[in-house]
């Protein structure tokens, strides 16, 4: 390298670092049973845990089911969305 030449670093956007999370949101149409099965399938959590965040849903109009790097909750949530289930994406605070 000469005196003149410059390195230049590339930085990635912090944006991509910060926790996602995946959020279901309350709808007229899916039953609280069928809510809380496709969260046991895309997830592989046991009953309990997608009947509580099921709950949540319900009760609360929407429950953060995931949270964590943002390929993978994109990913989510577009396996829940593909189930029919209202589903969001949102920076975690």
């Amino acid at each position: 390298m000469g005196d003149s030449d410059t390195l230049t670093r590339t930085r990635e956007d912090t944006a991509l670092d910060v926790p996602w999370n995946v959020v279901v949101h309350d709808d007229p149409v899916n039953l609280m049973g069928y809510v809380t099965h496709v969260l046991m399938k895309v997830f592989g959590y046991d009953e309990k845990k997608a009947a509580v965040l099921m709950l949540q849903v319900h009760q609360q109009g929407r429950s953060i089911v995931w949270t964590g790097e943002r390929e993978k909750a994109e990913f989510y949530t577009q396996q829940l969305q593909s189930h029919q289930l209202k589903t969001s994406l949102e920076k975690a605070s």
